[in-house]
């Protein structure tokens, strides 16, 4: 029997993706990490996406109220392996601690775009025209 392939994560690996992001939190808020940059950074987490060995988990991460994410991202990708050693008493359940990849989070800026563009005035204008139609048919 062939198994089936979808792009689609299992149930496990979003269980798993979400008790990483959990700890992964826990241990940037407790200000376990040593670096300069990002003791001074609030840095949000959005999702952990794993493999579907569950070996490998990129987290996707934006830091608020910086400009360049690079620098951030950089930082904590350096400092990745000592953070997977400190995910290895919280994740006890797991047969391997997954490696850890961190990923600048762009979705709040297509967000952001997708926002302007509802708001433009040409947006509006049509919104607008359809809204008057359907109250003339009410």
């Amino acid at each position: 029997m062939a198994k089936a392939t979808s792009s689609a994560p299992s149930q496990r690996m979003l269980r798993v993706g979400e008790q990483v992001r959990a700890a992964l939190t826990q241990i940037l808020q407790r200000g376990e990490v040593r670096d300069d940059l990002l003791e001074k950074t609030v840095i949000s987490i959005s999702e952990v996406r794993m493999s579907p060995d569950l070996k490998i988990a990129t987290a996707y991460v934006t830091p608020l109220g910086v400009a360049d994410h690079t620098e951030s991202i950089e930082a904590l990708n350096r400092h990745a392996k000592f953070i997977r050693g400190r995910l290895g008493p919280q994740l006890r359940q797991m047969k391997y601690v997954p490696e850890v990849r961190f990923r600048d989070d762009t979705s709040f800026d297509n967000y952001q775009k997708i926002d302007a563009l509802l708001r433009s005035p040409e947006v509006q204008r049509d919104l607008g025209s359809s809204n008057e139609k359907d109250d003339e048919q009410n």
